[in-house]
């Protein structure tokens, strides 16, 4: 009974006044500790006096307290700032003492009558200065280690491995000691920096990386190695992460300062490694006043809005101090999200349309009710193997839906239009990238009929984004494998949402019309790879748990994606991640005509049967350098008649498949 008396007390925080007079006591018992010893060993204790200086100095300690307020944390959760808070306290309230002694001093030199108990020893100022300190930072770790004793008796107990002897080390190193799931005991801190390797952190060694090994893990039974560093170089961390598996351990990672400040989580906690920590690059830092300028006061309309770059784009824009933002998709549900969020922001100047970009009339309307001075095009269908079942889709949006807003940006005197295009437009190898790449030629042309300045950027793949290899492995996983993979020699290219967001706007502050931006895409990541690191951060085994298939490459997939097409080449601009492309700009207005005349046939083919072959021959006339691969387009390549090779390849406007 009286154990959960206690048990129920302490769950309870205690007054602050109550913690205030604990700490006083903690002075006094302190003071008189040090009087004793001092005044044995000098000869002249008094109590008397001793009781009389004690005012003095419960007075100073009390507007210490009081001052910096030390008795105000949460005892059980006491951790090293709240030691050194304490320290800063006492040793204010030392100083206040040791000035008062000096004063009284002089003042009796000088004639002064001074009593007596006002006049303290320098020596006995600093035994009980260095008393006070140790006594209450050991009461608070004894009333944690009571706490967690009662609470939590059956923690587990878990010997960890820190990666990073340094400050983030030092707050993973907090953390785990404040774990209250896990008896964390940190064994000793890991670094592949030589300089730091042989000292010692918080008392424990800092080993060298390459000491532990198997035998090291099983001789102290290291369970979990948790990384902390600051600078989030993925292809550190992969090494990193590469040495660890091998040793089959269990890896997490405490998120930076860079992903806390992007919204990536509110607090410093220890978490699970993701496989995004891996393909990430070394974090852009992104705060170009001439973006804001740019968008200052602007009208600004984003297409597509509800994908993954749009809603990203729409999200950093709202951070802006724009006019207005007009949002249009014709996903209704993932657009409602998207108002849901940016509404939490209270963002009262956004608009959010659901609508359809290949709808002339109704982009019309939007130019007319809005007159957007900056527009971002993000609106596209994708997926390679889907649309090159579909051409006709393929074609209707990418190509036509550019097409129409490109000759609104003219007509209504936009001052900026921004195409988000793809790597996979250059030398296209199926007819998402063809209708991509006719696209970006269709707004470069677009250029030379107007004052709107009309900008494309390109870029690889995004981590997380709709449709992409990592969300397949992991719903792949979770279903307990294999894990399907196209091509052994797969790569690509991987940039992480925010940053290509980021990159957009700096290329539309940069650009003055005609240019396409190339993004530093860093270096492609073989997929197999990949695959079994993600399979290694399940903790399972590959191939032992879960295994890899090759099951072919899809239609129209290439093995590597490229940046610049043949020919091409860059040139440096003041930003080091972002390049502009040397294209071959020659029959432009030529090809721009072709498009017109394609996307002419798509309007008046709306009721009847198109014959697919017709229309990527088409394509393959407006975009020549694209030569289909695993593809039933590839007999266009060869020059085979049309004709002959009809009977499976017609499609519906309509969305039925004859």
């Amino acid at each position: 009974m009286l154990l959960q008396r206690i048990r129920r007390h302490l769950r309870k925080d205690n007054p602050r006044w109550i913690i205030l007079m604990i700490d006083i006591g903690i002075v006094l018992c302190c003071f008189f500790s040090a009087y004793f010893v001092i005044g044995n060993f000098n000869g002249n204790f008094d109590v008397s006096l001793m009781v009389k200086k004690s005012i003095l100095v419960l007075s100073v300690y009390l507007v210490c307290f009081l001052w910096m307020k030390s008795y105000r944390g949460i005892i059980r959760q006491t951790g090293i700032n709240d030691a050194v808070h304490i320290f800063k306290t006492v040793g204010l309230a030392g100083v206040v003492l040791s000035l008062f002694t000096l004063l009284v001093r002089a003042t009796v030199i000088t004639g002064a009558p001074i009593e007596a108990y006002s006049r303290l020893s320098y020596s006995m100022i600093v035994m009980h200065t260095f008393l006070t300190m140790v006594v209450m930072v050991a009461a608070r770790v004894l009333y944690r280690s009571v706490y967690d004793s009662l609470f939590f008796p059956h923690r587990k107990h878990r010997n960890v491995l820190i990666f990073g002897a340094s400050r983030p080390g030092m707050v993973a190193f907090s953390l785990l000691r404040g774990d209250r799931r896990y008896k964390n005991h940190v064994v000793a801190f890991v670094e592949d920096k030589p300089n730091r390797i042989g000292k010692r952190l918080a008392d424990l060694n800092i080993v060298d990386i390459m000491a532990i090994d198997a035998a090291y893990i099983e001789r102290l039974g290291i369970e979990e190695v948790v990384i902390a560093v600051e600078n989030d170089d993925p292809e550190r961390l992969s090494r990193v992460t590469d040495h660890f598996h091998a040793l089959d351990i269990e890896l997490k990672i405490m998120p930076t300062a860079h992903h806390m400040l992007n919204g990536g989580t509110a607090k410093r906690q220890i978490r699970k490694l993701k496989i995004e920590d891996l393909l990430g690059r070394k974090p852009i830092q992104m705060d170009n006043p001439v973006v804001r300028q740019e968008l200052m006061g602007r009208r600004i309309l984003v297409t597509g809005a509800a994908g993954s770059i749009g809603s990203e784009l729409a999200r950093q824009i709202a951070l802006q101090e724009y006019s207005e933002l007009i949002l249009v998709d014709q996903a209704e549900s993932a657009l409602y999200n998207v108002q849901q969020t940016l509404r939490a922001k209270d963002s009262k100047r956004t608009r959010f349309i659901v609508g359809d970009v290949r709808d002339r009339m109704f982009m019309r309307h939007i130019f007319e009710m809005y007159r957007p001075e900056i527009i971002f095009h993000a609106a596209a269908y994708k997926h390679v193997p889907l649309m090159e079942e579909n051409p006709y889709e393929a074609l209707w949006t990418n190509v036509n839906g550019t097409r129409i807003l490109a000759d609104l940006a003219l007509e209504f005197k936009a001052y900026k239009f921004v195409m988000v295009s793809t790597d996979k437009a250059v030398n296209p190898t199926n007819v998402m990238g063809a209708t991509k790449r006719a696209a970006e030629i269709y707004v470069s042309s677009s250029g030379q009929q107007g004052k709107t300045n009309f900008i494309i950027t390109r870029f690889g793949n995004v981590l997380g984004s709709n449709g992409s290899v990592i969300p397949l492995f992991e719903k792949q996983l979770e279903q307990g494998g294999p894990l399907t993979l196209t091509h052994p020699d797969i790569t690509r290219y991987f940039m992480t949402i925010p940053e290509a967001c980021q990159l957009v706007q700096e290329a539309a502050a940069m650009g003055n019309g005609g240019e396409i931006f190339v993004f530093d895409m860093g270096k492609s990541v073989k997929i197999i790879d990949l695959a079994k690191r993600m399979i290694h951060l399940k903790g399972l085994r590959y191939p032992q748990d879960i295994d890899i298939r090759i099951v072919g490459l899809r239609p129209g997939e290439k093995i590597y994606e490229e940046l610049l097409a043949d020919g091409e080449n860059t040139i440096k601009t003041h930003h080091p991640k972002i390049m502009v492309a040397k294209v071959n700009g020659q029959d432009l207005l030529v090809k721009r005509k072709l498009i017109h005349d394609l996307c002419g046939q798509l309007e008046q083919k709306q009721s009847v049967c198109v014959d697919s072959l017709t229309l990527v021959q088409q394509l393959k006339v407006i975009v020549p350098e694209f030569k289909s691969q695993n593809s039933p387009y590839e007999i266009l390549d060869a020059g085979v008649a049309v004709q002959a090779h009809t009977e499976h390849l017609w499609i519906n406007p309509g969305r039925e498949v004859g």
